[in-house]
């Protein structure tokens, strides 16, 4: 009998501001249509982290909400561990920072991150709102990444990560880089949400824990990335 794919979202109290949620609902509509049996469990912050799930989500969230997330995962040391035998994780926006060493807190000071991607993150002169679109790192065989910025980050990778891409539009990283990936490790700013704008996304994430998949039918969701896409990269 097939076990269940388990989903985790990780702090929806603290760090779901921007619709990230969406996240976790195309991830499991898309194993659903599959097949697969998912089963979801949400992480708030005063529980611990599950160390047995296959794929881990975290999302955006203002500056003291992203301070106690980090905090809380630091001692919680869960997700480390899972990482460690081999779950996937996307970071998205103050969930992406805080994966770093370092992040701007809420005057911009310097607040310690988890460490499990080697970025750090501070604060900019102005903030970065509107769309963004990005080419991404021709090693994953995705398509042209769409979504919504609304940070001040700008993050600086380290060598051990590799840009998840390069934007066409928008500010991402602040160096002409968007995001980053490490293993099974995403992280973003993409908000859309990110997986409903960019199924081959989600469907990465699902390969990486549950192996290959089945096609789908995705009009759907071309037709709401040619939407974004068509109005931002215009010939």
């Amino acid at each position: 009998m097939q076990s269940n794919l388990r989903i985790v979202w990780i702090y929806p109290d603290l760090l779901s501001t921007y619709g990230d949620q969406g996240n976790v609902l195309v991830l499991e509509q898309r194993a659903r249509r599959r097949g697969i049996p998912v089963e979801v469990v949400h992480v708030r912050s005063s529980d611990p982290v599950p160390e047995q799930g296959d794929i881990y989500l975290i999302g955006g969230g203002e500056d003291r909400p992203q301070i106690l997330g980090a905090e809380r995962l630091r001692r919680d040391g869960g997700l480390h561990r899972a990482i460690q035998r081999g779950a996937s994780l996307l970071a998205v926006c103050a969930g992406y920072q805080i994966m770093g060493s370092v992040f701007g807190g809420e005057e911009g000071q310097p607040v310690p991150g988890i460490g499990l991607l080697d970025i750090s993150s501070g604060r900019g002169e102005r903030r970065s709102v509107g769309e963004l679109a990005a080419e991404v790192d021709p090693s994953l065989g995705l398509p042209t990444l769409t979504g919504f910025e609304n940070h001040m980050g700008v993050t600086r990778l380290g060598p051990g990560v590799t840009p998840l891409s390069r934007t066409l539009v928008g500010t991402g990283n602040g160096d002409g880089t968007e995001g980053c990936f490490a293993g099974k490790i995403i992280g973003t700013y993409l908000h859309g949400p990110a997986l409903a704008r960019n199924p081959a996304l989600a469907d990465l994430l699902l390969r990486w824990a549950a192996g290959p998949l089945p096609a789908m039918d995705d009009s759907w969701y071309e037709r709401l990335r040619n939407e974004r896409l068509g109005a931002v990269l215009k010939p």
